[in-house]
């Protein structure tokens, strides 16, 4: 099974009232941000990289996140959104929401750090690390079976500088 995480590209930041002080995290209006014009130029680098690989039957699974669908938006395929893949959301609803690692598609996640990082930690480490992916960039990993042993390793990398 390929598992493709992608972070939302570059978002505008949640600001208070003064323009300056970064306000703690609400949920609601974190959910509203949207991507800037940098943010947006990612996206549209990313999708055209994925859209010469990924297959026709890769599902692509989205948070609810303004951010995250129009990060999503620019690979002009059909996406689902699922609440589960919010900006608060675990590695165990990221994996579920996959179905790691008997999907017989290939799953394309559109989320949020730190949990995009944390999954791919897990899945190839065996550990919840925070690692971190970039905005705006892609880990493919592969689940595969060698002598009856089950193996992940890490397909790609690609940063949206270089897509």
């Amino acid at each position: 099974m390929d598992l493709i995480l992608w972070r939302h590209a570059q978002a505008q930041m949640l600001l208070a009232e003064d323009g300056e002080t970064v306000l703690p995290f609400e949920l609601e209006r974190d959910l509203a941000r949207t991507l800037t014009p940098k943010g947006q130029r990612q996206a549209e680098r990313m999708a055209e990289w994925l859209n010469q690989r990924l297959p026709d039957t890769t599902r692509v699974l989205v948070s609810p996140a303004l951010r995250t669908q129009q990060t999503a938006a620019a690979l002009g395929r059909k996406v689902r959104t699922l609440d589960t893949l919010n900006p608060l959301a675990s590695v165990d609803d990221l994996l579920a929401a996959a179905r790691w690692p008997v999907s017989r598609d290939p799953v394309l996640i559109v989320g949020h750090q730190p949990t995009l990082g944390l999954l791919a930690a897990r899945l190839l480490t065996g550990q919840d690390q925070p690692w971190s992916v970039r905005k705006g960039a892609v880990w493919w990993l592969r689940s595969r079976e060698r002598e009856g042993d089950e193996q992940v390793v890490l397909h790609a990398v690609m940063p949206p500088d270089m897509a």
